[in-house]
């Protein structure tokens, strides 16, 4: 394990920067970063007060480190730990973190370091946004969805019972720290839902990194380091480019939704619980995804199964009725995928695939086709 992340011969960190014009940020990626937490903020934004935002499974395992790490009580402000799961993603939630904040007396200069997994990087980031209309946030994400996805972007938010992140901003980070040695405590069936985003940057413009995943998938989940920091720096590269050129999602960046106008209408209808995780919802709806080009003959005969094998082989859901706890009611999502950030002028926004590595984005798509395909998907 490195003593210092700035030694480019070490071999074991990687940086991929995010060049915002005059909020370009930098994500490293490696072992052994969150012990280094406090120096490399300290290095990268100057010297400041921090409040820490976790929930309580992370804090159970790493807070400890993080706040020694930090400096200890003469720059810690204080910390917010909230439960741990999608529900946590609210009004109540968020009006409880940005009223501790200011209890602390945080102010502009200060630092908020959103130290989980997705739920906390999207709450404690929009708080952040808001909070003083504007505090500096760091992110250390802590599951691998989060190191690939959602901690980097600017994208925060909260879910209400019309939809999942209806309610948001776009706020970025001054620095992503994803010290792969946290993700050893995830859960596997969590980590297993990470690597639905992973899959979803081949599956969107990269055939080979997907042939690449397929290949080498079991020394991603295993001790192989090399292969999952190669994953996550990847996706994280993927994503900074998208980013870049479309930040506020009004172009190509919704590319990165495949398979979640699907996914968050099924993550609302389980009423953002247990049932279903965030990432299986992303890989049923991948899934369905492809299986929708392929029925619409937008799409090669085979590659949908050939998706779906990979993600049954991960240990991930495929279909609806994989999702444990009732059945599905075919105008029910429907009902829910009108209420999805991409609707345009009612018209839903979909993105489909021409094949594995060229997705693209439609709005040209019948909702009669769509319910027809979900009401067969369902059965009965």
């Amino acid at each position: 394990m490195p003593t210092a992340v700035n030694v480019p011969s070490a071999g074991l960190t990687r940086t991929v920067q995010v060049p915002l014009e005059g909020r370009a940020y930098d994500v490293l990626i490696g072992p052994g970063l969150l012990a280094q937490a406090g120096r490399i903020i300290a290095q990268r934004l100057g010297t400041a007060r921090y409040a820490i935002v976790t929930d309580e499974n992370v804090a159970h395992y790493h807070l400890a480190t993080l706040e020694k790490s930090l400096g200890g009580e003469e720059r810690l402000l204080g910390k917010v730990v909230l439960q741990p799961g999608e529900a946590t993603k609210c009004f109540r939630e968020l009006q409880k973190v940005c009223e501790a904040l200011l209890e602390m007396k945080l102010e502009r200069g200060d630092l908020v370091v959103a130290f989980g997994g997705g739920v906390i990087g999207d709450l404690a980031g929009f708080a952040s946004s808001i909070l003083r209309r504007g505090v500096r946030f760091v992110q250390i994400p802590t599951s691998l969805l989060a190191q690939v996805d959602s901690s980097v972007g600017g994208k925060t938010g909260i879910n209400t019972p019309q939809g999942k992140n209806l309610i948001g901003t776009f706020s970025q980070p001054s620095l992503v720290l994803a010290d792969t040695d946290v993700l050893s405590t995830l859960p596997a069936r969590e980590m297993r839902a990470g690597y639905a985003e992973v899959a979803k940057y081949g599956l969107i413009w990269d055939e080979g990194f997907f042939s690449w995943l397929e290949e080498s998938w079991r020394s991603v989940f295993g001790n192989d380091v090399s292969a999952l920091t190669h994953a996550i720096e990847t996706s994280v590269k993927a994503k900074s480019d998208v980013v870049v050129r479309d930040e506020k999602e009004t172009g190509d960046r919704a590319l990165l939704n495949l398979g979640h106008t699907f996914g968050h209408a099924l993550e609302a209808w389980t009423g953002y619980s247990d049932r279903l995780l965030h990432g299986e919802g992303v890989a049923i709806g991948i899934c369905l995804a492809f299986r929708f080009s392929e029925a619409q003959g937008l799409c090669p005969k085979g590659t949908a199964q050939r998706v779906t094998t990979h993600f049954r082989d991960v240990g991930l859901p495929t279909r609806i009725n994989d999702i444990p706890g009732g059945r599905a009611d075919a105008d029910e999502l429907m009902r829910l995928m009108a209420q999805d950030k991409k609707v345009r002028e009612g018209r839903l926004t979909f993105i489909l695939a021409r094949d594995i590595g060229a997705a693209f984005i439609t709005r040209e798509v019948e909702p009669e086709a769509v319910r027809a395909f979900l009401a067969r998907e369902i059965g009965g």
